[in-house]
């Protein structure tokens, strides 16, 4: 599974609830299941609550996670990504930490950040994570 790995840390991490059986990997793409509650992003277009900012080991009796909501994180396309655009997770890759271009208006809540460079599938990229904030250039 690729990993979001950090390139420039803008804010601090925050904590957040994450069940205690789950292993979650540093830098795994996180979706928000309920009220600050996170797991790993297992499908295409999940709401983003952001990257995990430490390893989660399963079953370690932890229940809280450090998780990053803004920064700029080298990232792997799962299909075409422009620079400027908003992106969404994308698992039809088979990875479901890929990101592709948001090309859906009806899906702002499900933004995950900006594509700071432009790439294809497989390709790494520079995002701006900025869960659910939508670029102005989702639909250009």
């Amino acid at each position: 599974m690729a990993t979001w790995t950090l390139v420039i840390e803008t804010a601090p991490p925050i904590m957040m609830t994450c069940a205690n059986g789950n292993g979650i990997e540093k830098g795994t793409l996180l979706s928000l299941a309920d009220a600050f509650l996170v797991a790993a992003s297992e499908g295409d277009i999940d709401i983003i609550a952001g990257v995990a900012a430490e390893e989660k080991i399963a079953s370690d009796g932890k229940t809280k996670i450090a998780v990053y909501r803004e920064g700029i994180f080298k990232a792997t396309a799962g299909g075409n990504c422009t620079t400027g655009k908003s992106l969404m997770s994308y698992s039809s890759s088979g990875d479901a930490n890929d990101v592709i271009d948001g090309t859906n208006a009806a899906l702002y809540s499900k933004i995950l950040g900006i594509a700071l460079e432009t790439a294809t599938d497989g390709e790494t990229l520079l995002v701006d994570l900025c869960p659910g904030k939508a670029s102005v250039n989702l639909l250009a």
